[in-house]
């Protein structure tokens, strides 16, 4: 996909630019940049960030964004969750704070090639929370354990009134379980993340 077919309306105000522009000139690189990006997009996890991008190492694969004193880069798989988004610089009597608002970053997005992960998040952010909502609970992907003679589980949380409530197991195999496997056949089993069967390191793949 070239930059004419790419496009975002991330905006970074005229504030955070003057304090990007001085932070990049102290660097004394020439050609450095910053780099925009989103760790765990479209989940409850999504965190956005921003790197310097050094000049050997530009992505050739990121939207690139050129301001009249520095160039961002934005991470292409990142641009559907950073719509809407905003960085702004306020400053106050300390100095002055960096301020990321990206409203989108936590909504599950499904593109063409969206990864398990992603498809999971979609029917649980979609679907699956909505009704839990209604009893003041909630649900969220931890883990995804790929094993041999198994196939794929994916472990699962529960939070708000779903935590410790009796009707977590009921909950989880009635109905999250078979939404789940309805719409995504290659899931083996759904388990919740206090079940003995699930350890951390399980994860190989």
């Amino acid at each position: 996909m070239s930059d004419t077919e790419k496009s975002t309306n991330i905006k970074i105000t005229d504030s955070a630019q003057g304090y990007l522009t001085e932070l990049l000139a102290k660097q004394n690189t020439d050609g450095i940049g910053v780099r925009i990006f989103v760790e765990h997009p479209g989940t409850p996890r999504a965190e956005c960030c921003m790197s310097y991008s050094q000049p050997n190492e530009h992505n050739p694969d990121d939207l690139k964004l050129d301001y009249e004193t520095f160039t961002a880069y934005i991470d292409t798989p990142s641009i559907p969750y950073l719509e809407d988004a905003v960085i702004d610089y306020n400053k106050d009597r300390f100095g002055g704070q960096l301020t990321f608002r990206a409203p989108n970053s936590k909504v599950p997005k499904l593109g063409e090639n969206a990864s398990l992960e992603e498809r999971i998040n979609y029917v649980l952010s979609s679907e699956i929370n909505p009704n839990l909502a209604a009893h003041g609970g909630n649900v969220q992907l931890v883990d995804l354990v790929h094993e041999e003679g198994v196939g794929i589980t994916a472990v699962l949380k529960f939070g708000g009134g779903c935590q410790g409530c009796s009707a977590v197991d009921m909950t989880l195999k009635q109905g999250v379980e078979v939404s789940l496997k309805q719409q995504i056949p290659e899931l083996t089993q759904v388990i919740d993340e206090t079940d003995h069967t699930y350890t951390a390191n399980a994860f190989y793949k």
